[in-house]
């Protein structure tokens, strides 16, 4: 439900319809990306104090209350304030949930599924997000933007409801430390421990470094395609996301392999683009169903290696600095387009997930 929102592809266009700039819309957007950075590591800390449960409660409402400001306040204003509030409610889950589906499938005696119920959670998202993008453009049509806007925070509203339904054995209030305690008790595991400091950088690079797939249309356009095939094409490689999703915690020993795999189809379906369109873009959808398994092979590894008292905390970590790499990855392809071809850009970024095939391949699996 977090990712259903009507809102996503039509949200730049309502900014303009109302008298935006494209240059307030960009500022709006860094907001966004700001709110979301800074709040990361509070929140989780938050979530390693008190109820996980009531985060991920909360969390939702937020993002709907910021629908609900664009749609009967529309201004520069309420934009601001509604993407501080998504941006607060994307930290609040960030680690929060993860933290929490860990402990309590371990204390069921099952956390080896952690990563398959984490996967398949993800690539319910993927699919929830391709679902929004295609009933937007209808329910648009039938009741204008008013109706995107409701459908939006009804989304928000109905996460919450879920998050009521999710188990948490641990009590709704820990009260168990100051926030400073919290911090340094997640800086100790990770400063102890090098299994956790490398997990955390290879999760960080193989999660940031999937921001190129955001450049996926221009590279689908370089090859020919025209915009319904880019549409069509763009969906196969969430396909691709979903089926990764759905497949992790199966085979989590074969991970410098898969990730290996996934970077010379990456770099090999790139370069393809230029002879056989789909063809190549089928390969890069492998790719991206590659990098999606790992990733929850990889948050699986981490909370196996983590403990309870900042689970959250460390984690956050993790989406800290896929963040990070991710602004890299915007930089690298913003710098770069200007000079060389798209297919080059795509394929250059399978480089990181060669290298961390290779930093997994000396890590020893939990």
């Amino acid at each position: 439900m977090a990712e259903f929102v009507l809102f996503y592809p039509v949200y730049a266009v309502y900014f303009t319809a109302t008298g935006l700039s494209a240059g307030e819309v960009s500022s709006l957007f860094a907001i966004w990306s700001a709110a979301g950075f800074l709040l990361e590591i509070p929140s989780s800390v938050w979530a390693d104090r008190f109820s996980r449960r009531r985060l991920l409660v909360l969390a939702p409402l937020l993002s709907a209350a910021g629908f609900a400001l664009w749609t009967f306040v529309p201004s520069y204003g309420a934009f601001a304030a509604g993407f501080v509030l998504w941006g607060a409610a994307a930290a609040m889950g960030s680690g929060t949930l993860q933290a929490l589906v860990y402990e309590e499938l371990r204390r069921l005696g099952r956390a080896e599924g952690y990563a398959r119920v984490i996967g398949r959670s993800e690539a319910l998202a993927s699919v929830a997000a391709v679902v929004a993008a295609l009933v937007a453009a209808p329910v648009l049509a039938a009741g204008g933007y008013l109706a995107i806007g409701l459908a939006s925070a009804a989304a928000g509203v109905v996460g919450a409801g879920a998050g009521l339904l999710l188990p948490e054995s641990r009590g709704a209030d820990r009260g168990g430390g100051s926030y400073l305690s919290v911090v340094r008790a997640g800086v100790a595991e990770v400063r102890r421990a090098p299994s956790v400091r490398r997990v955390l950088v290879i999760l960080s690079v193989v999660t940031g470094m999937t921001a190129i797939d955001e450049y996926l249309p221009f590279l689908a356009v370089a090859g020919g395609a025209a915009p319904p095939v880019v549409v069509v094409l763009v969906a196969l490689v969430i396909a691709g996301i979903a089926a990764g999703g759905w497949l992790a915690g199966y085979g989590a020993r074969l991970l410098p392999l898969v990730l290996g795999a996934g970077a010379l189809a990456l770099g090999g379906g790139a370069a393809g683009t230029r002879v056989a369109l789909w063809p190549a873009f089928v390969v890069v959808a492998l790719a991206f169903a590659a990098f999606y398994w790992a990733v929850a092979v990889l948050d699986g590894r981490l909370q196996d290696l983590i403990g309870d008292e900042a689970r959250a905390t460390v984690t956050s970590m993790a989406g800290l600095g896929s963040e990070v790499v991710a602004l890299g990855v915007f930089a690298f392809y913003g710098a770069g387009s200007g000079w060389v071809a798209p297919w080059v850009l795509v394929g250059v970024a399978a480089v990181p997930y060669l290298v961390m095939a290779v930093a997994a391949a000396g890590d020893r699996p939990m």
